[in-house]
Parts: structure tokens; C-alpha cells; sequence
């Protein structure tokens, strides 16, 4: 009898450590190439595709909570600009560098996102997430009156990352960070708080009898969220080179949270896959339907209202439905029954 365990192909072993299959490498390299492919090497374009890596990213970090503990976060996008005007607050006032600014702003983000969650995270459901988006007004509030230091409507100008007119390396910078968010977020999945996170999601009572601490697990998965959406701020300041408060306010949360609910909620994926499609299509609405502001938060209530009814796993639960389980079942009839009928 053999005891040999089988080899693992290394590029197997790989794509496992960074949480990728190889459909989601693909993926991941097409995106790469696409700014230079023609039509999207065209600047605005680019753009477009910086604004959907960025909102893709969001996404994952805004499921992280949302999927795993079941907290909806309103006031995420405040949490997110404090991150931003952090970063460009101490690049401005005492010139540090926008790269370490984006970790200050992380940094921001997290000890605020651990105030928030001791406060709001004993509470549950909505009265939580209502809570959060209080802190997200409050928040907006202050930007918008502490005119001495945001220079609140009026926009604070901010030193860009790069010094040139085009979006290819922001573009790829965002990308990075949300591969590098989504891989965080996976790899914290796999470990023993991961399962307490996704148990504290499915059953907050059972998960406590079980011996898990529902609060300090929470609060736990509330701050790496937080922290990782005031890096991003810290990337948007430095990327559109001003900051105004209409960057907190709550229409762009619900923006991050119907990427998030229409990729698929807890499936940390799923969101950055539809982001990119979808982000093209409210920007082709907005370009082309001027003349209608708000039709793209119409269309997001529109989109989660079908998604809710039909799919209420969103893209993922139909990518599994269509796509990932008949795939398997036609890999297990070959190898088992064709291959077995052959011998």
C-alpha cells in the first residue's frame, strides 16, 4: 500500500497562498494589460478604470465587515476621508511624505474605527449601523466647519503621488492595493478569528455559547476595515489632488455597499469583480445623461432590489451556480465516469 502523499504543483501552492484560483489570475491579468490595449489607453478611460479599482477595493475592505459580522457600515466613506485629510493634513502642514500620509491615515482610520466600535458594537443589527452613520455625519459635519484646518467647502489642495498628467501609474497603484487588501482580508479569513468573524455573522448567540467574545471579535474586524479605508483615503487625496467633505457623505457609502451586495456579500471577491463593469456603466449614465443627476443611486437601488429577489448572493452565487459547479461536475464525470468506463 502506498502512503505517499501526492506532490502540490508549486504554481498551485502559489496561487493558493494569494488566495487566487486561476480563472481570478486572468482576471487579474487582463486588468493589468488593459490600459494598453486600445480603446482603454485613452486617458479618460483610464480614469475610469482607476475610479472602479478604487471602488473595488473599497468594496472588499467595506465586506469584510459587512460579510463576515453582519455590521453595515454607513459612515464607512467618512471613515475613509478622515484617512484621506490625515494624509493630507501632514503633508501640507508639516511636508511628510504622501506615502507615509497614507499609512498615518490608516492609522487614523483604525483608532477611530476602535472609538466607533467600543461604542456601537455592543448594540446589534441596525441600531449598530445606524450608530456608525451618526459617527459618519458627525464626521462629514466637522470637515465641512473646521474651515481653518480642511478649508471645509472650498476644497483643500493636496500634493499628488506622481509627478505626471497620467493615470497609468495611479491606475496601477490602486490596483495593487486592492490585491493587497483582498489578500489580507482572505488571509485573515483562514485563521481561528476569521472563523469566529464568519460565526459571530451566521449566529451571534451560538457563536458566544461556543466561547467566542462577540464584542472583541467584532471590534477586531471593525478596525482592520477601517484601517485599510483610510489608506485608501490617504490614496484618493493624493490621487485627485483635492479634498472636499462631499467626499464623506453617505451617497458614496451606498455606492461601496451596492458593489459590495451585487458582487456577492461575505465573498470578498465578488465585488471587485463587478466593480470594473459596473463603474463603466454609471459612468457612461452620468457622461451621457447630464441632464439627470442621481439616476446612477436610482439604478444602484434598482440593481440591489433585482439582486436581493433573484440572487441574494449576488454575482458570486451566480458565478458558483453557472459557472463553478457544472465546471466541476464535468471534471468529476471525466475523471471518474468516463475515465472509469474506459478501464
Amino acid at each position: 500500500m502506498d502512503n505517499t502523499t501526492p506532490s502540490v504543483n508549486p504554481f498551485d501552492r502559489l496561487l493558493d497562498l494569494l488566495c487566487f484560483t486561476p480563472l481570478g489570475l486572468l482576471a487579474l491579468l487582463v486588468l493589468v494589460v488593459l490600459p494598453l490595449v486600445p480603446p482603454f489607453n485613452q486617458e479618460y478611460l483610464v480614469r475610469w478604470l482607476v475610479s472602479a479599482a478604487f471602488i473595488a477595493s473599497l468594496a472588499i475592505a467595506f465586506d469584510f465587515t459587512a460579510g463576515l459580522i453582519n455590521i453595515v457600515n454607513f459612515g464607512y466613506c467618512a471613515i475613509m476621508g478622515l484617512g484621506g485629510y490625515t494624509s493630507a493634513i501632514l503633508a501640507e502642514r508639516i511636508g511628510l511624505s504622501p506615502w507615509l500620509g497614507m499609512l498615518a491615515g490608516g492609522v487614523t482610520a483604525a483608532v477611530l474605527g476602535l472609538i466607533i466600535g467600543m461604542i456601537t458594537l455592543r448594540l446589534r443589527g441596525i441600531f449598530a449601523a445606524c450608530l456608525a452613520w451618526f459617527f459618519g455625519l458627525a464626521l462629514m459635519g466637522l470637515a465641512t466647519k473646521m474651515v481653518w484646518l480642511t478649508r471645509g467647502p472650498l476644497g483643500m489642495r493636496v500634493d499628488r503621488l506622481f509627478e505626471t498628467q497620467s493615470n497609468v501609474p495611479y491606475y496601477y497603484l490602486c490596483l495593487a492595493l486592492m490585491v493587497g487588501i483582498y489578500i489580507i482580508c482572505k488571509w485573515v479569513t483562514r485563521t481561528r478569528m476569521g472563523v469566529a468573524f464568519k460565526a459571530i455573522g451566521q449566529n451571534m448567540e451560538a457563536a458566544r455559547t461556543s466561547g467566542i467574545n462577540p464584542v472583541f471579535y467584532r471590534v477586531s474586524n471593525f478596525v482592520l476595515s477601517c484601517a485599510l479605508g483610510g489608506v485608501l483615503g490617504g490614496f484618493y487625496a493624493h490621487y485627485y489632488g483635492i479634498l472636499t467633505p462631499d467626499m464623506m457623505h453617505t451617497s458614496k457609502t451606498v455606492e461601496v455597499l451596492a458593489v459590495a451586495y451585487i458582487g456577492g456579500r461575505g465573498s470578498l471577491w465578488g465585488g471587485a469583480a463587478i466593480a470594473f463593469p459596473f463603474i463603466f456603466a454609471m459612468e457612461l449614465v452620468r457622461s451621457s445623461l447630464t441632464n439627470l443627476p442621481g439616476l446612477n443611486l436610482l439604478l444602484y437601488g434598482l440593481l440591489l432590489i433585482v439582486v436581493m429577489i433573484y440572487y441574494p448572493g449576488g454575482f458570486a452565487q451566480f458565478f458558483d451556480t453557472y459557472v463553478r459547479k457544472p465546471k466541476n461536475r464535468m471534471m468529476d464525470y471525466f475523471l471518474n465516469g468516463a475515465c472509469g468506463s474506459a478501464k
